[in-house]
């Protein structure tokens, strides 16, 4: 299966619909998996008519994580290089923390569904996502201490960030597994859906009606929010609102409300 099957992308009405594709493993990480990832993050941020991602998985679970399987095909050759620590020259993060960060780092809202199990790198996947919307019965896992290793698909970043340092700790020193409603609790999942790929498309969608140059705009200040001086992020608020106010986009806006009808938004050039 070549890695445009393992990720599959299909847009509609601005959102992108991006599913893990391979269900006989439950979407476990090879590396046509991680390639798949990369280039499928790429493909949606080149697009300007992506408003929104849902970013799910097909069959029994959202990922496995890593297939234990297929490790040797990760290398070039016998004692070759590891491919999934490969770093491009232009880019922080090697390719299996790709599969995470490049969802991170797109300029619109990325929801991730979660159904099943999300262990250790499909955990990570998740984490990468600006909102998580998981099945009650979902079960999620810092996995890599059960095999002697620690998270390295940008985990180690974003977990603290979401629970708090001590509770990062306690998941990664442990592996435990974290169900629905709990996950909601500590915070590593936005809310429970009993179908969250439905849940989540109908998010995107909501999100995708509203003026996209605003979403994006919010998007990068709460992202740097607490990362950069309080005078730099008020500076950079009233920046964003300049660039806002009283342009076209805005300017719909605010007619489609009074005229009690959907907005029709040009995207982002």
């Amino acid at each position: 299966m070549s890695e445009a099957e393992r990720v599959t992308v299909t847009l509609k009405g601005g959102v992108a619909d991006v599913r893990l594709n391979r269900p006989e493993k439950i979407n476990a990480l090879d590396l046509p998996m991680f390639e798949g990832l990369r280039s499928a993050a790429q493909r949606v941020a080149a697009d300007p008519s992506v408003r929104a991602v849902v970013l799910s998985g097909e069959g029994r679970g959202f990922c496995a994580g890593l297939d234990l399987e297929s490790i040797t095909s990760m290398r070039d050759g016998a004692g070759g290089t590891n491919r999934l620590a490969e770093r491009a020259e232009a880019s922080i993060a090697n390719l299996a923390q790709q599969a995470a960060y490049l969802w991170t780092v797109l300029e619109v809202p990325v929801i991730a569904a979660v159904h099943g199990v999300a262990l250790g790198g499909g955990a990570q996947i998740a984490l990468a996502a600006d909102l998580r919307i998981v099945g009650p019965d979902a079960r999620i896992s810092v996995l890599e201490i059960r095999w002697g290793l620690v998270p390295d698909m940008t985990g180690t970043a974003v977990l603290p960030r979401l629970v708090g340092l001590d509770v990062a700790k306690e998941l990664t020193w442990t592996g435990r597994m974290v169900e629905g409603e709990e996950a909601v609790r500590i915070g590593l999942a936005t809310r429970t859906a009993a179908d969250p790929r439905a849940e989540a498309l109908a998010l995107a969608t909501e999100i995708a009606g509203r003026n996209p140059h605003a979403v994006r705009a919010a998007k990068r200040l709460l992202e740097q929010s607490g990362r950069v001086p309080l005078a730099q992020q008020l500076l950079d608020e009233s920046v964003e609102m300049g660039r806002l106010i009283g342009s076209p986009n805005q300017t719909e806006a605010v007619q489609a409300w009074f005229e009690k009808r959907e907005p029709v938004f040009s995207d982002p050039g």
